[in-house]
């Protein structure tokens, strides 16, 4: 029987259930104690800790936060509780605790060594292929010029060109170096769309590391290239059939993974989501996407970009680009989420639009729930997009007003796939396809000239087969 407690401090009066008893570390929940940092801690300290308990008067409220003395529009992100504002943090079980401790003090010590930087710039520049280019669509600029023959002008930041076909890899190379360091031979990691598990395969290949992959059974399906490519690689590749079969019980399992091998293994994992230092540390490796886009753009046109267009699902390579130009004001940061068969259709991944706050897989960020606090299953065409929730830094961004996010529907995304494949010759991922139909929207309303980059995160080679059920060509 579960009591209740209300649940505070996140702007709703709501009263959720608590269990009234600790779950034993053995039974975690899948959702990685969503509602733990409400329990009380004497009571529950032997199952659960939260690095980022705190005196809620020493959050910076929102409305100071463009007026800091060093003229950042931010402080630094996260601060030291692992905390973007009032999102993210550890919420997890006590077992993970030193491994975090250990995997942020790693990537600390790392990320300040040269020897490390110089062996990632190295793989980076030889292995992946970077950097990747910064590419002119010529003919999708033709498309949305207004009749006067004005209109913005569209560039496509080419992650689909890096190896393995997607920005994944950017992240999977540096946290296989950071495993090796930490002398982990055995790396899990969860995949949706297979093109973390794909990334995560070949950098266990290359560094000869056991590898695991959790990829919901349903998302196995729809993705079996891609599950091909895992096993080639000399990955296991593990379905998941609880719950929805999709990209959160792949995280829950590989989660529930961790906490039982947690001496021997490191999880990659492949998203600015979970506990800190998880979203910090996704988020620096992806950091190259928007560096490169920085020095490009003053290159082809001397200044910087007006505006930048990203997929959200976790929201990796939204992060990636974003993460360089948030302190620029004047640059436009904009998140295309999973509108699925439409908002209010209740069968969609829009996670920023239409959630709500909680804490899912250890971090405290906007979910998809019902009344009950339960989580809601959510819908999206393409597997990487079909996720509950989002990464905390990008909630903050949303509740600062700094990135605005908007969606984009299954049928959208489908004609977006078809109009680049035809006027640019790349065919895009469905995840990138979200992105790329937002121009739809967005084009007529930008100022002549206006310098708008895609990041075009992944290619469709995956997605044909998926396509091909909905698309007359």
């Amino acid at each position: 029987m579960a009591a209740s407690i209300p649940f505070t401090g996140l702007n709703s009066s709501r009263v959720l259930p608590i269990p009234s008893q600790p779950y034993p570390s053995s039974h975690f929940p899948s959702n990685m104690l969503k509602l733990a940092p409400f329990r009380t801690p004497s009571a529950y300290s032997s199952s659960v800790s939260c690095s980022a308990t705190r005196d809620p008067s020493s959050v910076v409220p929102l409305e100071q936060l463009h007026n800091l003395d060093n003229g950042s529009v931010l402080p630094n992100r996260p601060d030291s509780f692992g905390r973007f504002g009032k999102f993210g943090g550890k919420y997890v079980p006590e077992t993970l605790m030193h491994a975090l401790t250990e995997l942020e003090a790693a990537f600390h010590s790392l990320t300040a060594d040269e020897q490390f930087q110089t062996e990632l710039a190295a793989i980076l520049k030889d292995y992946v292929g970077r950097e990747s280019p910064l590419y002119f669509a010529e003919r999708l600029t033709e498309h949305y010029k207004r009749p006067n023959g004005e209109g913005p002008h569209i560039y496509l930041k080419r992650e689909d060109l890096n190896h393995t076909g997607a920005h994944k890899i950017n992240n999977a190379v540096a946290q296989a170096l950071l495993a090796k360091s930490l002398g982990k031979k055995r790396i899990i990691a969860e995949t949706g769309a297979g093109q973390h598990g794909v990334a995560t395969a070949t950098v266990c290949a290359r560094f000869g590391l056991e590898c695991i992959i959790y990829m919901g059974a349903q998302d196995m399906e729809r993705q079996s290239l891609n599950v091909f490519r895992m096993r080639l690689l000399g990955a296991e590749v593990r379905a998941v059939h609880s719950g929805t079969a999709t990209l959160k019980d792949a995280t829950s399992e590989a989660i529930r993974d961790w906490v039982t091998n947690v001496e021997t293994t490191h999880y990659i994992l492949g998203s600015v989501a979970g506990p800190h230092p998880y979203p910090m540390m996704v988020r620096d490796f992806h950091a190259v996407i928007g560096k490169e886009t920085r020095k490009q753009a003053l290159e082809k046109w001397g200044g910087k970009p007006d505006v930048l267009i990203a997929c959200i699902g976790g929201g990796s390579n939204a992060m990636g680009l974003f993460t360089e130009f948030v302190d620029d004001k004047d640059v436009r940061l904009i998140g295309v989420e999973a509108a699925g068969f439409g908002l209010d259709s209740g069968k969609h991944a829009a996670t920023l639009t239409k959630g709500e706050v909680g804490v899912l897989h250890g971090a405290m960020s906007y979910l998809l729930q019902d009344d009950d606090g339960q989580i809601v299953e959510p819908h999206s065409i393409s597997a990487g997009l079909d996720y509950p929730g989002v990464g905390p830094e990008h909630s903050f961004l949303k509740d600062l007003g700094r990135a605005e996010y908007h969606s984009i529907t299954d049928n959208e995304a489908l004609e977006a796939f078809k109009r680049v494949s035809r006027l640019e010759g790349i065919i895009p991922a469905l995840e990138t396809s979200h992105a790329l139909a937002y121009l739809e929207k967005v084009c007529p309303t930008l100022p002549n000239g206006t310098k708008v980059v895609v990041n075009f995160s992944g290619r469709g080679d995956k997605d044909v087969q998926t396509a091909i059920k909905y698309l007359d060509v």
